[in-house]
């Protein structure tokens, strides 16, 4: 990078900061922090969720795997996703929108008290939290990785650099900045993206190159499932993104909950859905032809996109490019940091300390901040250690962990919003979800703690999740569960049309703060001892 690159990386960052400033003067409080006071548009909201669902793992994990196997990286990643995101469209995303407006919520956790009970909604958000400590680390040490290529700067340096601009953007606008910072990577990646497909495409020999060059790269580069991504880890992939991609990691859900209606939470997943199908297509293009263009010097071929990058492209749309690593990261990491946040601050918090119960809008809006900050350090922390024998590396933390462990986390939480579950209560959700943690553990580690490589990948991320939705369902009959207050909740989230207390007139009124008189049934916030 020269003077050229820099000024592009820094005037990005110039404009993210001033995006979330600008964005400060639209939060009032926690409900235009956590869910932008249900007033954002359902094209923002679909281009927020799909930017969301990226970082630099794509460029450096999955550029791997490109590397390496080809269109595999395409057909069992991000297609399974769009179908994923496809199915939610009717299923789940109507759902969460409905919970936000009915249910008066701004977590996607807060409803699991009185679905379910307080145990349950502290299981569910503990566990949670630190995994998604564990996911946002992953991120933050694949976009230093990706710096080092191209600057020089260390690990801790890189992960300071991204974590500190990040911090102020979406600590200080909440949502809003998040989802806005979101459209304006989305257009630097659009520009970014084509200008590397363009060169790419150029140094080998133009637009043919689009159908002449399969035959010259590595044999079995364009078979759809290769290596250890096997049709079985393909459909086990599908069933573990269904869940993640439509609220399963919680930041996802905060997209659907913060649109107007649930109608336009089904457009807004419609819309992502058919991105993850369109837009991947161009940025993997490059990689699937890396092996012509240039020699990874990593085993896992993580470097190869950065090289590629480094070679093709003239200073200028280098910085750009760069810019463009940046952008998927941040508008992710961001977007965990926010919802992490109105998990711990709405679910919590105020379970543990009697004072937050009393908190009025200044104070909640307050300690939200203060919440996101503490949770981008711990992460930022733990991204120096990604690199560990403990976790291996990032491909290793973004495929095994995170897939591995969201699954016995999502279930009772994604599955509760359905009536056809109604019957399955607390039990069958902190049985579900033990199980799926453990079934995790025995399929990856022994009992001293060291690695079990006798699983295959596809059971190893696909047998917990599985598990826990046996389970979860089983119980449901052997133990049911169900009750009138509980029918009465889900009741609200499955009815028809967009009912009384939606849309933007009563987003004002959709978040009360944690224990305010005559919340006690919505919220579920009178205290761990009720």
């Amino acid at each position: 990078m020269n003077s050229l690159d820099w000024a592009v990386l820094i005037g990005y960052f110039g404009v993210m900061i001033a995006i979330g400033l600008w964005s400060h003067k639209r939060v009032d409080d926690v409900s235009d922090f956590f869910t932008a006071g249900g007033r954002m548009p359902w094209w923002l909201s679909g281009i927020s969720h799909h930017m969301s669902g990226y970082s630099a793992v794509m460029f450096t994990g999955y550029a791997g795997i490109s590397y390496q196997y080809g269109i595999t990286s395409f057909v069992t990643w991000s297609l399974p996703i769009a179908i994923g995101i496809g199915i939610g469209a009717k299923l789940f995303a109507p759902r969460l929108n409905r919970m936000r407006s009915r249910l008066r919520v701004s977590s996607p956790l807060e409803y699991l008290k009185d679905r379910y009970n307080l145990p349950t909604q502290q299981a569910l958000a503990w566990s949670g939290l630190l995994l998604k400590i564990v996911d946002v680390g992953a991120k933050w040490a694949a976009i230093a990785t990706l710096l080092s290529v191209f600057t020089g700067v260390t690990l801790t340096q890189g992960i300071l650099i991204t974590g500190i601009i990040t911090a102020v953007y979406c600590t200080v606008g909440g949502l809003w900045a998040d989802a806005l910072t979101e459209l304006g990577q989305f257009i630097i990646q659009l520009i970014a993206g084509v200008a590397m497909l363009v060169a790419a495409m150029a140094k080998l020999g133009g637009f043919s190159a689009l159908w002449t060059i399969w035959d010259k790269l590595p044999s079995g580069h364009s078979d759809p499932t290769a290596g250890p991504y096997t049709v079985t880890f393909l459909l086990a992939y599908l069933f573990i993104k269904t869940f993640e991609y439509n609220g399963g990691m919680w930041n996802q859900a905060q997209r659907y909950m913060a649109t107007d209606s649930a109608r336009s939470a089904t457009r807004s997943a419609q819309l992502s859905a058919v991105l993850w199908i369109v837009w991947p297509t161009v940025l993997f293009f490059p990689m699937w032809c890396a092996p012509l263009l240039v020699h990874a010097q990593k085993p896992d071929a993580s470097d190869s996109y950065a090289l590629m990058t480094e070679s093709l492209l003239p200073h200028g749309l280098l910085g750009l490019v760069v810019v463009g690593f940046f952008s998927h990261t941040m508008a992710m990491c961001s977007s965990d940091a926010n919802a992490i946040s109105a998990v711990f601050t709405r679910d919590i918090v105020p379970v543990i300390s009697k004072a937050a119960r009393s908190w009025n809008s200044r104070t909640g809006l307050l300690a939200a901040r203060i919440s996101t900050l503490s949770f981008l350090a711990l992460s930022m922390a733990l991204a120096t250690q990604i690199n560990s024998p403990t976790f291996k590396d990032i491909i290793t933390v973004v495929i095994k962990w995170v897939a591995g462990l969201m699954g016995p986390i999502a279930i009772p939480f994604m599955l509760g919003l359905l009536r056809s579950f109604r019957k399955s209560g607390p039990t069958a959700a902190l049985v579900s979800w033990a199980a799926g943690l453990l079934a995790f553990f025995f399929t990856n580690y022994h009992l001293d703690g060291s690695t079990n490589t006798d699983v295959a990948l596809e059971w190893q991320v696909s047998l917990p999740l599985a598990i826990s939705l046996v389970l979860y369902i089983l119980i449901g009959f052997i133990r049911p569960e169900d009750t009138p207050e509980r029918d009465a909740i889900i009741a609200k989230i499955n009815s028809d049309g967009e009912g009384p207390g939606t849309g933007p007139d009563a987003a004002a009124a959709t978040v009360p703060a944690p224990g305010a008189p005559g919340d006690e049934k919505v919220l579920g916030h009178e205290g761990a001892g009720s």
